[in-house]
């Protein structure tokens, strides 16, 4: 299937969009770990799922070990959310979180599924609200969730998708990263819709446009 690409102001404004929510999702994180915290300008791009794993790599350092959950999203919008842990990031997060001594893997998990949470939550939350500010619909814009759960845990980023296990042909990929200064913390915060979703948001952006 050949997605046409985001022409340029189509691409701005999802940046534009992204950027809100995601910093809103920045927020979050920093009032639960008390911390200032740094976002990335957005990266957005339309990838074929076979190419998944390679670009995943390229964003987040192909030599870089990782842990990562992931969150489903249903409803106005449909797809995924995957939250990339740079290692050792849960031992920041602990100390961060004033945890002493060693979790163990089963505290670890639950430190990623909490941040991870909030991340994912924080992030779409703020960007359908931005959504029902300029968008003309008689139907539900509500979004439901999955428990969010973990993907994988230090492996190289592009261990973390198999394409052959995946059901779409393309997916429109939203990533921003989180960082605090002077500690070891890193978190990529990454969305994934598939084709259908793709159609849709594009849509979106250019009422997103046409409002402005």
């Amino acid at each position: 299937m050949n997605l046409a690409a985001l022409t340029n102001d189509q691409h701005d404004a999802l940046q534009e969009l992204t950027n809100i929510a995601m910093g809103q999702a920045g927020a979050s994180l920093a009032t639960l770990l008390d911390e200032f915290v740094d976002l990335s300008v957005p990266r957005i791009r339309i990838v074929a799922v076979i190419d998944l794993p390679p670009v995943l790599a390229e964003l987040v350092g192909k030599n870089n070990l990782v842990s990562a959950a992931r969150q489903s999203f249903q409803g106005y919008l449909r797809g995924e959310a995957i939250i990339i842990f740079g290692e050792p990031g849960c031992q920041a997060l602990a100390d961060l979180m004033g945890f002493e001594g060693e979790l163990g893997e089963h505290g670890e998990t639950e430190l990623l599924l909490d941040v991870a949470n909030v991340l994912s939550g924080a992030c779409l939350g703020g960007m359908m609200e931005q959504i029902r500010k300029f968008t003309e619909t008689t139907g539900s814009t509500e979004l439901g969730f999955s428990m969010p759960s973990i993907m994988a845990r230090q492996v190289m980023a592009a261990q973390l998708i198999d394409p052959g296990k995946v059901r779409w042909s393309h997916a429109l990929l939203l990533e921003v990263n989180f960082t605090i200064q002077n500690r070891n913390f890193i978190a990529h915060l990454t969305m994934l819709m598939p084709e259908d979703g793709i159609e849709k948001i594009r849509g979106i952006i250019d009422e997103f446009i046409a409002a402005f």
